[in-house]
């Protein structure tokens, strides 16, 4: 059989990662919303129970 007239398949290599392209950015401002959030929680929680009737 002729080499020339079999059909090869061969998969493609994976394509590397472009250095020079920006990566997508952290979720920071889910986060910060979240932050804040949990901030305001515990302030009313230490105004509701811990801080003294008086303030």
């Amino acid at each position: 059989m002729n080499e020339n007239n079999v059909l090869k398949f061969e998969r493609r290599k994976p394509q590397q990662d472009d250095k020079n392209k920006p990566q997508a950015p952290p979720p920071k401002k889910g986060l910060i919303w979240i932050a804040v959030l949990v901030v305001v929680a515990l302030v009313w929680a230490y105004y509701q129970f811990i801080a003294p009737q008086s303030v």
